[in-house]
């Protein structure tokens, strides 16, 4: 499950930030500018995790499980405070909690991968997911009142389970427990019940507005 273990600084939200999605931030905080400058001088990611719900303000602690986010673009205001762009990378697993090193939060942490799966046990579940995801985003679109656009998805089923997680609406922890499972075969069928379920509420508020109802090709106005 996982390989060497290393040092990461870490910078706990109310987010969950999936491999391979992009995650703008502002960094205001003291202790989080001083950790970005270093991140920028040695051209080295930090780890983005989930703040616990029971955590004291101040006194955060973090999901076991988080994901390395590397700096794409970096802004430096006058006041030194940041704006950056992030994308997610791989996910990683804390074994210890390190708090008197830095101003702010290290860890020893371990990559943290999905079991290995047959690509043939993968192939029907990754076609479902992504013809079940195309009629979702068309559905919820349509009952945003917004255009109907191209959706060009992962050609791997781990990266479009990353990418259906990251687009569902779903509470942090719902989010967070999509992040945990270490098998792409099971993040992809509860994706897939999640789906089913959202689009058939999505569709019972279009029904009951005045829009012209979809047609169920999962790749109409898509492609």
């Amino acid at each position: 499950m996982g390989g060497l273990s290393f040092e990461l600084p870490l910078f706990p939200l109310n987010v969950v930030l999936f491999p391979g999605m992009v995650l703008p931030l502002h960094i205001f905080e003291s202790r989080y500018r001083l950790m970005i400058r270093r991140c920028l001088e040695q051209k080295s990611p930090f780890g983005v995790v989930l703040i616990q719900s029971d955590s004291a303000s101040g006194d955060e602690h973090p999901c076991l499980v988080g994901t390395l986010a590397r700096i794409m673009t970096a802004e430096r205001l006058d006041d030194g405070r940041f704006n950056l762009l992030t994308e997610g990378e791989k996910r990683f697993r804390i074994l210890e909690e390190r708090r008197d090193q830095q101003p702010y939060l290290m860890a020893l942490v371990q990559e943290f991968v999905d079991k290995p799966t047959a690509p043939e046990a993968l192939e029907g579940l990754q076609r479902k997911a992504a013809d079940l995801f195309r009629r979702y985003i068309r559905v919820m679109l349509a009952v945003a009142g917004r255009e109907q656009l191209r959706l060009d998805l992962p050609s791997e089923a781990e990266g479009l389970s990353y990418l259906i997680g990251y687009c569902l609406d779903l509470s942090d922890v719902e989010k967070q427990q999509l992040l945990e499972l270490t098998s792409t075969t099971e993040r992809l069928e509860l994706e897939i019940a999640i789906l089913k379920r959202e689009e058939q509420l999505l569709r019972r508020m279009l029904s009951s507005s005045q829009i012209r109802p979809l047609s169920d090709d999962p790749h109409a106005s898509l492609n």
